[in-house]
């Protein structure tokens, strides 16, 4: 069980709040999708003959891809690797790209899911973004992959920033219930550096991103989509049951997967291969058929430390079995220690040995897996 993902860096407009990698020109785009290509043949004997189960085309804006493009990648990928008949194969998109005439040219490819960059209903919010769509767009596009026989859908949703009161974000919430749409996955705003809206906040043309508001909107989404059915099965995800993102969940579980195009990251079980994030860089890499990547080798405590964070995010828990098995009985003791005062404010809970995070807990995710966190020293 192997996954890849793709990364297009291209976007029609830089959202004020994105720090991921990407272009708002198309100039080398051709170019680009044969790069692309390329480092797939160059990877090839990377995932030593395991099945594909999930393929993952994100960016950037995929769907600003020719779909003759799109079909190029997928046809090297579909020659050179095992494919599981039933792999989900996902493209993220914006609302403006899924016309009629576009979901059509997808649907005769083998896309079977759709990552729709909805963000919010609202027309002011998504101008305050720097969105390319609009409202109506958001809902008609959904509707429209739907009718067209697209059942795997998910949309993304931002809260906590200044314009969205709990009002609209229950509206927005609600709306993506009336869609009928069976994955939300939902993000906390938060101001990366070197972003557009971080220099804002800095000149003091926009606001500070309020923490209080923040936590109190990402409790009322928990209580309103497990309330309706949902699983709360991620931090920032949320399906109705079995409807759970194969290719995001098999990261959580440390499945190996591939990482192709220019800032991908991939990862082989024990070393994580990191693509450079600049373009040029990139593609003159290519050229010159060599692999534009670096090399992190993973330390037992680096595995056992994103075994933490990413399990302790997860419905799943943290398995203290699998802990003990791969890592010893001391990491197991330590964990078990380390975690008595968040199990005390019932920020946690134990359950046939294993770590669950409650409602309260999920507010501090992160510093409670840190707190966990244990160095070489303690491993061995």
């Amino acid at each position: 069980m192997a996954g890849i993902y793709i990364h297009i860096p291209f976007c029609k407009k830089a959202c004020t709040y994105c720090d991921f990698h990407f272009t708002t020109s198309t100039k080398n785009l051709d170019e680009m999708v044969e790069a692309i290509c390329k480092e797939i043949i160059m990877k090839k004997d990377r995932l030593a003959l395991q099945q594909v189960d999930s393929i993952y085309f994100g960016g950037g804006t995929p769907s600003t891809l020719p779909s003759v493009a799109l079909q190029k990648i997928l046809a090297t990928i579909e020659q050179l690797f095992p494919i599981a008949s039933n792999a989900e194969i996902t493209i993220e998109a914006n609302p403006d790209d899924l016309t009629a005439q576009k979901i059509a040219e997808l649907r005769q490819l083998p896309f079977n899911r759709f990552s729709i960059g909805t963000q919010s209903f609202f027309n002011e919010d998504l101008i305050w973004m720097n969105r390319a769509h609009n409202a109506q767009e958001a809902t008609d596009c959904i509707k429209r992959s739907q009718d067209a026989g697209f059942e795997k859908l998910t949309i993304d949703l931002i809260y906590g920033y200044p314009m969205l009161s709990d009002q609209k974000w229950a509206t927005n919430i609600q709306t993506a219930l009336d869609l009928e749409v069976p994955h939300i996955s939902a993000y906390s705003l938060t101001v990366e550096p070197r972003t557009a809206l971080a220099h804002a906040i800095e000149k003091g043309k926009q606001p500070m991103v309020n923490d209080d508001q923040s936590a109190e909107q990402f409790l009322m989404l928990i209580d309103t989509l497990t309330s309706r059915g949902f699983e709360h099965y991620e931090i920032s995800n949320y399906s109705l049951p079995g409807k759970y993102a194969v290719h995001n969940t098999n990261y959580w579980k440390g499945v190996p997967y591939l990482g192709i195009g220019p800032s991908a990251h991939g990862f082989d079980g024990t070393n994580r291969y990191i693509n450079v994030a600049n373009n040029t860089k990139y593609l003159t890499s290519i050229a010159n058929k060599q692999l534009p990547e670096t090399i992190e080798q993973l330390s037992k405590a680096d595995q056992f430390n994103e075994y933490v964070m990413t399990s302790l995010r997860t419905m799943w828990g943290i398995d203290l079995e699998k802990v003990s098995n791969e890592f010893g009985e001391k990491p197991k003791e330590l964990i078990l220690r380390h975690i008595k005062p968040y199990l005390s404010d019932e920020k946690v809970y134990i359950d046939n040995q294993k770590i669950y995070l409650n409602n309260k807990g999920k507010l501090f995710a992160d510093g409670i897996a840190a707190a966990l966190f244990l160095d070489e020293e303690e491993l061995s």
